[in-house]
């Protein structure tokens, strides 16, 4: 059995849960969540914790049975509390926008990048160079920050680019001069 599946996952106030079979819908205050359960595993719903428990014992069941329990964690988490992201914009005459419903990044290309936010995420920039991404689903929030990143990840060279938060660039070092 799996040391991380077995572990009960507690429910904070004003998180609700409702099991319909294998299908899983959590509500908090930051919005309502679904997942669907593989035949493998099932969810006992306790008083104020969740059990992610599988039916059967093969190889298969164990390795679903952790990744399941985190993925169900996560929503709890999720619409109780919300996920944050934090990027910084490294460069010259980076900077970044929210218009509407996108988010404009001048990263020195010949024309300003647009980016369509999803629904169920938030974003704020702060001195146009901090971007502040929240949202309750942390599968949707982590595609969104990568396909942000995607435009200019940090380069070795000089740093430039797009740097989660508490990310370290490695930095190499330029050419050296001739001797």
């Amino acid at each position: 059995m799996s040391r991380i599946g077995k572990l009960p996952i507690k429910l904070p106030s004003g998180v609700d849960v409702t099991c319909n079979g294998q299908e899983i819908t959590i509500k908090g205050k930051f919005g309502t969540l679904e997942n669907k359960l593989p035949d493998l595993l099932g969810v006992q719903h306790l008083e104020n914790t969740l059990i992610v428990s599988p039916n059967e014992k093969t190889r298969t069941t164990r390795q679903l049975h952790g990744l399941y329990r985190t993925l169900v964690n996560n929503m709890v988490i999720g619409v109780s509390e919300q996920f944050h992201v934090n990027l910084t914009l490294n460069g010259v005459g980076y900077r970044a926008t929210v218009q509407g419903k996108s988010i404009v990044l001048n990263l020195g290309y010949s024309h300003p990048v647009e980016i369509e936010i999803p629904e169920g995420i938030s974003v704020t920039v702060q001195k146009s160079t901090m971007i502040n991404l929240k949202a309750c689903d942390k599968e949707q929030l982590g595609l969104f920050a990568a396909k942000i990143r995607a435009w200019r990840p940090p380069e070795p060279y000089k740093g430039k680019g797009i740097i989660y938060e508490g990310e370290i660039v490695k930095r190499k070092a330029g050419k050296s001069g001739k001797k």
